[in-house]
């Protein structure tokens, strides 16, 4: 399960995960999968990640927020991140977009966390300013765990 904090204003207007141009999800996601997401349109790109059993949600359901930096983010609701686990018995692995999907979705799942590998992935915003290669050695940790179901 990979989740992000809450979606920016293109994700929002374009009612897609990661859909402002510039977001290296698909990117990242592709190559840890050795699949061309990007090149693909949206709901193909969701049928490749459902044949590979990874889910994709955010750990933030409503929040106000001017533009679309996570640092703006002000009263944030929670999504139901513990019920939703528990309805997965096959999960292994959560992954979270950035440090502030990592602090809320922690916080979510309290001690429910030690039952999961949970890796902390540097943010595949545009506005994270980490070399792309750099990010890519982060997420690439995602392969075993994901691909060993």
């Amino acid at each position: 399960m990979l989740l992000g904090s809450f979606p920016g204003v293109a994700s929002l207007q374009a009612q897609q995960y990661y859909g402002h141009p510039r977001n290296q999800f698909w990117r990242l996601v592709g190559e840890v999968f050795g699949v061309d997401l990007p090149a693909m349109g949206y709901p193909e790109r969701l049928a490749a990640l459902r044949a590979r059993r990874v889910a994709v949600w955010d750990v933030i359901t409503e929040t106000e927020r001017e533009g679309s930096l996570d640092s703006a983010i002000r009263n944030p609701f929670a999504s139901d991140l513990g019920r939703l686990i528990q309805q997965l018995p096959a999960l292994r692995t959560i992954g979270f977009n950035g440090g502030t999907a990592l602090r809320f979705g922690l916080k979510q799942l309290g001690p429910l966390a030690a039952r999961y590998r949970v890796l902390g992935l540097p943010s595949s915003s545009p506005a994270y300013t980490m070399p792309y290669d750099a990010k890519l050695r982060a997420w690439r940790e995602l392969a075993g765990p994901l691909n060993d179901r």
